[in-house]
């Protein structure tokens, strides 16, 4: 592990899913439903590629990963409205719970003093379904969706850069943490300057990917990250 000096760390921005929340395979799940909607024939190569291609953009928006794969916009917004409300059902259905540790790990940052953002490539109401089904809805400081910032999800630093300004919480760009499951999460900490970004495993990606990403450390867990955070101080 890189034991990268990091000024006192006062914004830590989470990834939700494969994050804080353990989705159990959600996404590609709800995707067939998705690719359904459009008329992509399960088991057909056509299928196969898309899918291929959902597993290695986990953390960017959603509707970014539509536009790519089905090119005209009405198609991507067809098939993002199938995955949200597929997605939503699945959550509504008790199929997602917390990442162990990851409720209490937020707690005890927010108690050190810290504000906490959890942010998500999901719009706003698949966020909220996820947030009032864990009941998280009061956990963090901030939640933020790609649509509270702009637009503009991972890779791009647009959300961290939000919660910055949102959550007035630190002075520096540098005393900001990212944290998250995937190379995007990485990338997306490293284009905002934030001081600290780690990977967990507990998601998407592994260490090689966080590491070509630009990681400074990598976890087992969230729930590792308030020691790490003390020890930063």
């Amino acid at each position: 592990m890189s034991d990268t000096t990091t000024t006192d760390i006062r914004l830590v921005v989470l990834d939700m899913a494969g994050t804080t929340v353990a989705d159990g395979g959600l996404v590609e799940r709800a995707f067939a439903a998705a690719a359904a909607e459009l008329g992509v024939e399960p088991g057909s190569a056509d299928h196969a590629e898309k899918l291929a291609y959902v597993r290695a953009t986990m953390g960017e928006s959603k509707i970014s990963v539509f536009r790519h794969l089905f090119g005209a916009e009405d198609l991507a917004q067809r098939a993002n409205a199938a995955f949200e409300k597929a997605y939503g059902g699945l959550v509504d259905g008790g199929l997602v719970a917390p990442i162990p540790g990851a409720r209490e790990a937020i707690e005890e940052m927010v108690a050190d003093g810290r504000a906490v953002a959890l942010t998500t490539g999901f719009s706003r109401v698949t966020q909220n379904t996820i947030l009032d089904a864990l009941g998280w809805r009061d956990l963090a400081t901030l939640t933020l969706c790609p649509a509270d910032a702009g637009g503009r999800g991972r890779p791009y630093p647009d959300m961290v850069l939000e919660a910055f300004l949102r959550a007035r919480a630190a002075d520096d760009v540098r005393q900001v943490a990212v944290v998250g499951d995937t190379s995007y999460d990485m990338l997306t900490g490293v284009r905002a300057g934030a001081g600290l970004v780690a990977g967990v495993r507990t998601g998407a990606h592994g260490d090689e990917e966080f590491r070509t990403a630009g990681a400074t450390h990598v976890l087992d867990s969230v729930a590792a990250l308030p020691a790490l955070l003390r020890g930063a101080r």
